[in-house]
């Protein structure tokens, strides 16, 4: 596959459909997730994002959740948002695609007032991103099967010193 892509926040509903069919097709059909686990009832109030090739096809995308539907993976703490379902069709990896769905979720949590992103990683993908500057913290634990660890990174400029 050639040519540039787009990345955008999805508002409308066939871009929120677009990313549901990426991720059915990386999580479900590529990795073995159960459904009922992958569509976890939280899209509604998360802000997501779409990759789209300059001919439409979708490539990949991401969600942010936030504030009270977060807490449970912030451990409550409202500067933080929680980036997951991050998935790019395996057609388009290798292309910076991952890269700048993370960086799109980024801008948006800035935009919302977050200090720091959190995320679940798929260990496996543990370098890429510690390449986009996330640490990961905790011990691995299994999520949906599959061998995950915590990871977060900062997101705000600390506020200059007083001098």
């Amino acid at each position: 596959m050639t040519g540039g892509f787009t990345i955008r926040v999805a508002t409308d509903p066939a871009d929120v459909e677009a990313c549901f069919a990426v991720r059915k097709e990386v999580f479900v059909v590529e990795q073995r997730v159960a459904e009922d686990i992958e569509y976890d009832g939280r899209d509604e109030q998360a802000l997501q994002v779409l990759a789209v090739h300059d001919d439409g096809t979708p490539l990949g995308t991401g969600r942010l959740l936030y504030g009270p539907e977060a807490a449970d993976r912030t451990g409550g703490d409202p500067a933080v948002g929680s980036l997951g379902r991050l998935a790019v069709t395996a057609a388009a990896r290798g292309r910076g695609v991952g890269a700048a769905l993370v960086r799109a979720i980024e801008d948006a949590a800035r935009e919302l007032g977050l200090a720091v992103v959190d995320l679940h990683a798929q260990s496996h993908a543990l370098g890429f991103y510690e390449r986009l500057g996330y640490e990961a913290y905790g011990p691995e634990f299994m999520d949906a099967g599959i061998p995950h660890r915590s990871m977060r990174r900062a997101v705000q400029d600390p506020p200059p010193a007083r001098g």
